[in-house]
């Protein structure tokens, strides 16, 4: 079950309003490969609305960020 008090969900269209980054055309682009880049992890979806789930959204980041350094840090 998902604990309901660290979970934020912000509407795609309204990411821009609270990060910067990334851009809104880059985030769709995430959104649309999301299975081959396993950011299906970061979304919710209701409908057509696309929801950004915010901490598996830096918890993604972060995961990515370790790849490309290989893992170390």
């Amino acid at each position: 079950m998902i604990e309901q008090k660290n979970l934020k969900l912000i509407p795609l269209t309204e990411w821009a309003a609270h990060h910067s980054y990334p851009p809104i055309g880059q985030l769709r682009s995430l959104v649309f490969n999301a299975q081959k880049n396993g950011f299906d992890q970061c979304i919710r979806r209701i409908g057509r609305r696309v929801l950004i789930d915010e901490a598996s959204f830096f918890a993604w980041v972060e995961t990515q960020n370790q790849k490309l350094s290989g893992g170390a840090k």
